[in-house]
């Protein structure tokens, strides 16, 4: 029996241009991602109404220290733009979508959790439920 070889083809070096809009992040604490004290970290804007919901939901279940956070300034240059784009990349490959807070980023992988205010408000209400962060963690 004779082996037919293949030739060797090359893959392009750069990235194929995305068909359609970057997905959104819409993963869950609870499925995929862990409760766990200090994991997690949130990205707000001062001037949103849905950061505002997240930051008075964060502070109302006492979980401010628990859960770390940024507010994003209003230069999009700044490190914390910067930090919040390597979190939307590590999400999706080669994200080229638009930075949305708020953001729930795992801490361990780099990822966004979310950056759905109602399913980031869900989810800090489960993390006050969890025994974990009763213990007073």
């Amino acid at each position: 029996m004779s082996h037919t070889v293949l030739p060797r083809t090359l893959l392009p070096r750069t990235p194929l241009p995305r068909t359609g809009p970057a997905p959104a992040p819409r993963g869950r604490i609870g499925a995929g991602f862990s409760p766990v004290p200090h994991r997690y970290h949130l990205y707000l804007r001062v001037d949103c109404p849905h950061s505002r919901r997240v930051t008075d939901t964060l502070t109302d279940l006492g979980l401010a220290a628990s859960i770390t956070a940024t507010v994003l300034g209003a230069d999009p240059r700044a490190a914390e733009y910067t930090a919040l784009r390597l979190a939307y990349e590590a999400a999706g490959h080669h994200f080229d979508g638009t930075l949305t807070a708020p953001a729930l980023v795992d801490g361990w992988s780099g990822r966004v959790v979310s950056d759905h205010t109602p399913d980031i408000v869900d989810d800090l209400r489960f993390l006050a439920a969890h025994p974990a962060f009763r213990a007073g963690a």
